[in-house]
């Protein structure tokens, strides 16, 4: 049986994404300026409607939007949270399926060199940024906030900040960045290690004033791996 959209009027349906990289004491994230009502000259996440004649899938649109917004194409991506009410946008009904994304930082270093003036990364304070978010991408931000910090507890997911070649003291460097603690060196290097996520790439190290460090990289085909115990 044939249905009706006045009989069954759809809502309005976005893709939303909390893109973070590392900042110098822990997290910032991605902000554009609205151009256009509704929240015009606010701040927001950056996000786009789903092309039904073009994205596959959600994924699909996720990354068609993020490249759109940052030119990069591959970082890591998770899917979040569906969001939608019948307040959160003036237009009215809005379904919002939000996506946090991870920059390493060769791939922020190249989105800050070809970023506009409506484009601004703003570092993260607790659970949230200093302006404010149209939309209820204030709560979205939150949650993605814990999403990561959460998963920092018991994953790998922090390797992805990183750039491609990196040392283990930089790694854990970033894991006590976003936790906001010190972590015991023998002990989270031991935790890495039965993780077998990241692999030494041979012959190259990182030449400093004392003795130099090998070089890591994540082994290729690994998203994520997942300790047995918070670290």
């Amino acid at each position: 049986m044939e249905t009706d959209e006045r009989t069954y009027p759809r809502p309005i349906t976005t893709i939303d994404l909390a893109i973070f990289a590392l900042a110098e004491d822990g997290l910032e994230v991605l902000t554009i300026q609205r151009a256009a009502e509704p929240f015009a000259g606010w701040w927001a996440l950056p996000g786009g409607w789903i092309h039904v004649d073009e994205d596959l899938d959600l994924d699909a649109a996720a990354r068609r939007i993020l490249a759109s917004k940052t030119g990069v194409r591959t970082p890591y991506l998770e899917q979040l949270q569906t969001f939608g009410t019948s307040k959160r946008d003036p237009r009215g009904w809005t379904v919002s399926v939000a996506y946090v994304a991870l920059l390493s930082e060769d791939d922020a270093r190249d989105c800050k060199r070809l970023s506009q003036t409506d484009v601004l990364w703003r570092t993260v304070a607790a659970d949230t940024v200093d302006t404010r978010l149209a939309f209820d991408h204030a709560y979205i931000l939150a949650a993605a906030l814990s999403r990561v910090r959460s998963k920092v507890e018991y994953s790998t997911l922090p390797v992805h900040l990183l750039p491609r070649a990196f040392t283990l003291g930089e790694l854990q460097s970033v894991y006590e960045r976003i936790l906001g603690r010190k972590l015991d060196k023998s002990a989270f290097r031991k935790r890495i290690a039965e993780a077998d996520f990241v692999e030494p790439i041979v012959g190259e190290m990182r030449r400093a004033s004392n003795r130099p460090a090998q070089l890591f990289r994540i082994r290729p085909g690994q998203i994520t791996a997942f300790f047995d115990r918070t670290i």
